[in-house]
């Protein structure tokens, strides 16, 4: 009777723990006045963060591990709406379906990192980043 219950107890936690393991990556978009950054970022990494000021003008920030974290220079901020990019290498491995001579002999692959990719957009007024008021068509 025991050993039927902790046989239990360890199946249910591997089993959670495996699935918490394949679970896709999620991340949230977060910002305080001038810092936007992401939060449930799990198994991500090499990200690139790209944001487009309304100027036109971009900004990249990279991070080998954890999040980008963009910042908002105030002095030169643009009131308006920002675009952003978000590109990671996730931990699922995929074929490569056309391998190609790469030069690394030995050391070559036959897959490669899955790719995650989210784009959005996020709000400066007045120099600070913002979270505008949900905007919804009046009915007449």
């Amino acid at each position: 009777m025991r050993a039927g219950i902790s046989f239990r107890i360890l199946a249910t936690a591997m089993f959670t723990l495996s699935a918490g393991m394949v679970q896709a990556a999620d991340p949230v978009a977060q910002h305080n006045s001038t810092a936007f950054w992401f939060v449930n970022w799990f198994g991500l990494t090499n990200a690139e963060l790209d944001v487009v000021a309304p100027s036109g003008e971009m900004t990249t920030v990279f991070a080998a591990s954890g999040t980008p974290v963009f910042e908002l220079d105030r002095a030169k901020a643009t009131d308006g709406v920002y675009n952003y990019e978000l590109t990671a290498a996730t931990e699922e491995r995929v074929k490569i379906v056309n391998p190609q001579n790469n030069g690394r002999g030995d050391a070559a692959s036959d897959t490669a990192a899955k790719s995650f990719y989210l784009t959005g957009q996020f709000v400066v007024s007045r120099g600070v980043i913002t979270t505008p008021d949900e905007m919804t068509e009046e009915e007449n």
